[in-house]
């Protein structure tokens, strides 16, 4: 019987690690470590392309992009000089995580001043 308890101990385990993600994350995670542990190593540029890449396998799928993903989209096309870009994920952001709206709203005020 003991050994009973723990095999089901050990599916329940092994099988609650395998649950699939609610979001996609794509190489987000990575990026953003290394701009911040090494700056200047990842351009935002690659970033960019690499979070394009993620954003087109992820609706592939079927699957979503996580909070702050856009925003964050929006803040290297800043950075590079995209205001309209920017704007727009900005805006992407606040329509698909409606509890961003008071912070995007600040950002995308900001930007068409």
């Amino acid at each position: 019987m003991s050994r009973l308890v723990w095999l089901l101990a050990l599916f329940g385990l092994v099988s609650g690690c395998a649950t699939p993600t609610l979001y996609s994350w794509g190489h987000y995670e990575e990026l953003v470590y290394v701009s911040y542990a090494q700056p200047g190593k990842v351009s935002p540029e690659m970033q960019v392309e690499k979070l394009e890449e993620d954003y087109q396998k992820a609706r592939a799928n079927n699957k979503r992009m996580h909070p702050g993903f856009h925003a964050h989209l929006g803040y290297l096309y800043f950075q590079l000089g995209k205001v309209d870009q920017a704007l727009q994920e900005f805006a992407t952001e606040k329509a698909e995580f409606p509890e961003s709206t008071v912070f995007m709203d600040r950002l995308i005020s900001n930007l068409k001043r």
